[in-house]
């Protein structure tokens, strides 16, 4: 039995958008953590609606937040209940996303998963084992689970966005390397965009490069400013 998300929202009323991001946080937020990104976002993606899931497990390591799967360098959980989790939360996740996508009547031409450090995680993992393609992949500071399986786990191939601070101390910015090389190795569109003096988080001209990938996803051409004006 997959379990119940909470889920924070903004933008039309449901039923009435064209068009859906949904934010995946990291080890230890919430939905709210990346749902703040609407406002300055949603200016330039009309009649679009932002969704935030809770994780579903609790942090084991901030116990006010939430976690998609255990870390064993982080919280001493073993490699096999990583996995574990890892596979229960693709579940949950996948669940989850059909039920929205229903609720909200916008398709997974018109959706774009957007991930931060776990949630990148889950969203690359995810979104290519989906039968139905989503309009794009936004995964920032992340890394690309289990690569060797790709290849032969991808049933859609939608664009993806890697996004990484050249100087990220939780995640290694090598890993926007190691996931643009399998990526490309498996026939993904691939962009990749480097945030300079940036460390585990999104900066501004990051925000912009995401818009401008998340507008031509949605066929809505490209933008040339920064998510801020």
């Amino acid at each position: 039995m997959t379990r119940t998300l909470k889920t924070a929202r903004r933008g039309p009323p449901t039923g009435q958008g064209r068009r859906m991001v949904v934010f995946l946080h990291g080890y230890g937020a919430d939905g709210g953590d990346l749902l703040g990104l609407a406002e300055p976002l949603a200016p330039h993606l009309p009649d679009t609606v932002f969704l935030a899931p809770d994780a579903p497990e609790q942090s084991v390591a901030n116990p006010s937040g939430f976690q998609w799967f255990p870390i064993p360098w982080i919280d001493g959980s073993s490699e096999a209940a990583a996995q574990a989790g890892l596979m229960r939360a693709a579940d949950d996740l996948n669940a989850w996303l059909d039920l929205a996508l229903g609720a909200e009547g916008i398709g997974p031409e018109n959706t774009v998963l957007f991930g931060f450090s776990q949630g990148a995680m889950m969203a690359l993992h995810i979104a290519p084992r989906r039968a139905q393609a989503v309009a794009g992949v936004v995964a920032v500071s992340g890394r690309l689970l289990a690569p060797e399986h790709l290849g032969a786990e991808a049933r859609s191939k939608p664009p993806v966005l890697l996004m990484h601070g050249d100087r990220d101390d939780v995640v290694p910015p090598q890993s926007l390397n190691e996931a643009k090389a399998a990526l490309d190795g498996a026939g993904f569109e691939v962009y990749a965009h480097v945030m300079a003096g940036m460390g585990h988080g999104i900066a501004p001209d990051g925000l912009g490069v995401a818009l401008s990938f998340m507008r031509e996803a949605f066929g809505l051409g490209g933008y040339g400013g920064t998510a801020r004006d």
